[in-house]
């Protein structure tokens, strides 16, 4: 699933192409459970002739803030993409929505396994509301180190388990959750209440340095993920420990270790990352 860093970089190759840029035509909606917010032909109505003023992102949502203050907000689930190209441009396969630009290209969704939604919002205030019912804060940005600590002291969860809350922080998914646990060298089973203020410090270290990287790196991309211009990300070379079970830990030499937690893969050091704490 995209994470906050591939939302974040679609995010900024869309404000790139389409900011300005006025709906001239709504098409291709041919699943529209994809539409919880809307019907296909009210959607079209609500957007043709609309103008694009902002593009924004909040956790995993990609936002369109239109000249009407409506909105609109992308969540891409495991497999969406956004890509900008000619009108003239065939179609590909899973294609579920097509925005037609009025200067000749089309930002249309691609998703494959159908998971990816689209809502639309007529006012800023139904928008924020539905954002804060599922978002807790953004872990760039608005996250001292004192303002995790506080979330911390708040949970009794496991550390992976709390990762994945998006109400405890919003953005971070299975992928980079495993990322920032090694390279804070806290093992995922560890409890928030257990972990030291040196500890604290290493996490909101690792949560700045693994999602600015990826960022900087345009994303991971392990499958279908692709920028707004359609192009992969780089961050998939400089996996620390995601999906390298068995293979030596680039720090210590230890082989990797996976488990399901709550049913999701994950992945870690058991040397580095030390059940007990104090790696």
């Amino acid at each position: 699933m995209p994470e906050l860093p591939e939302v974040e970089t679609t995010a900024r190759g869309l404000r790139a192409l389409i900011v300005g840029c006025r709906i001239g035509a709504v098409g291709g909606i041919d699943w529209p459970r994809m539409l919880p917010t809307s019907a296909p032909d009210e959607l079209a109505r609500a957007l043709v002739g609309r103008t694009i003023q902002a593009v924004e992102r909040r956790g995993k949502y990609l936002l369109l803030r239109l000249d009407d203050a409506a909105s609109l907000a992308v969540h891409r689930k495991m497999t969406g993409n956004l890509v900008v190209v000619p009108s003239v441009a065939p179609r590909q396969p899973h294609t579920h929505l097509a925005l037609s630009l009025e200067d000749g290209r089309d930002m249309r969704f691609v998703d494959p396994r159908k998971f990816g939604r689209v809502y639309y919002f007529p006012t800023p205030e139904a928008l924020e509301r539905f954002l804060a019912e599922r978002l807790g804060p953004e872990p760039l940005g608005e996250l001292g180190v004192e303002r995790l600590a506080e979330l911390l002291r708040r949970r009794r969860g496991r550390l992976k388990s709390l990762l994945l809350n998006q109400l405890f922080l919003a953005g971070i998914g299975n992928l980079y959750a495993d990322e920032i646990l090694w390279a804070a060298r806290l093992h995922p089973e560890r409890t928030a209440s257990s972990l030291s203020l040196a500890e604290v410090e290493r996490l909101h270290q690792a949560v700045q340095r693994v999602l600015l990287e990826a960022i900087a790196r345009r994303g991971t991309s392990l499958s279908t993920y692709r920028d707004a211009s359609g192009e992969p990300g780089e961050n998939q070379a400089f996996l620390q420990v995601y999906g390298r079970a068995g293979a030596p830990c680039l720090r210590c030499g230890t082989p990797i270790a996976r488990k399901l937690l709550g049913a999701r893969g994950t992945w870690f050091c058991p040397q580095c990352q030390r059940p007990e704490g104090g790696g």
